[in-house]
């Protein structure tokens, strides 16, 4: 359990701040030495890459394998932290009470929900700077304008699928959290428009994984590391998905 004194003068409580940032450290600590989710956030992730670069499925999109597939794996890297591994690990703390109790503390509901975005935050910066390197070693070279507008980009999805995350884990029971979402991640990492581009699917799923959250930041991330271009309609539907999930997890989240 994080500790919400940590850093504190002897004899007074940490502020806010510094609760905040413990939880945060606890959190990313937990979710690195769990193998199951290492194997998700960071193996899976980086066979994806390889796989893409050695196969022709992303031939004739008008630039190398590797420009095309590193954007749609970085964008995977946001769906495997903080939709599955953040939904997995909360609906099991909500089941044995963790939740109930760390809500209770001086951390609060606010700086509990802090503590999971922090730690989303910094497992996916470990996560792109790994892929970033592999993928530089395959000879990837992003325009640096690219960079600096994927970024923001990434984050707005980590947010997105964090909300969505928490919502399924505080509405539903852990088994059917892990349930939805490893299913969730098979399905939206396969044809869900964030690996592959939609135009690889046929003109009736293409017109759909245009409207989903994985196809609005694959489109992102493709446009911006590639043609160092904002894709404004994914922007507006990943938008979209992060408000609305957002003001749903608030609104039907249960805490024990």
């Amino acid at each position: 359990m994080s500790t919400l004194f940590h850093d504190a003068p002897a004899g007074r409580p940490a502020t806010l701040t510094r609760r905040i940032i413990s939880q945060g450290r606890y959190e990313a600590a937990t979710m690195l030495r769990n193998g199951e989710q290492l194997v998700l956030m960071v193996v899976m992730p980086l066979l994806g890459l390889l796989a893409l670069v050695a196969t022709p499925l992303l031939d004739g999109m008008g630039h190398s394998r590797v420009a095309v597939a590193t954007p749609g794996i970085l964008a995977l890297c946001a769906l495997s932290t903080a939709f599955t591994g953040q939904g997995i690990a909360t609906g099991f703390d909500r089941r044995y009470g963790v939740l109930r109790f760390l809500s209770t503390t001086p951390l609060g509901k606010g700086g509990l929900i802090a503590g999971k975005v922090i730690a989303v935050l910094v497992v996916l910066a470990l996560q792109v700077v790994l892929i970033s390197t592999v993928a530089a070693f395959m000879g990837w070279r992003p325009p640096f304008a690219g960079i600096l507008l994927g970024i923001p980009l990434l984050v707005l999805g980590a947010a997105a699928f964090t909300a969505l995350g928490l919502l399924i884990a505080g509405t539903v029971r852990p088994e059917a959290t892990l349930a939805i979402t490893n299913l969730g991640w098979i399905l939206l990492a396969s044809v869900g428009g964030i690996v592959l581009p939609a135009g690889k699917f046929s003109s009736s799923l293409e017109g759909l994984v245009q409207w989903l959250p994985s196809g609005a930041l694959g489109n992102l991330m493709r446009a911006a590391l590639i043609e160092s271009r904002l894709d404004v309609w994914g922007l507006i539907i990943l938008l979209a998905w992060a408000v609305v999930a957002a003001i749903a997890a608030l609104k039907w989240f249960k805490w024990n």
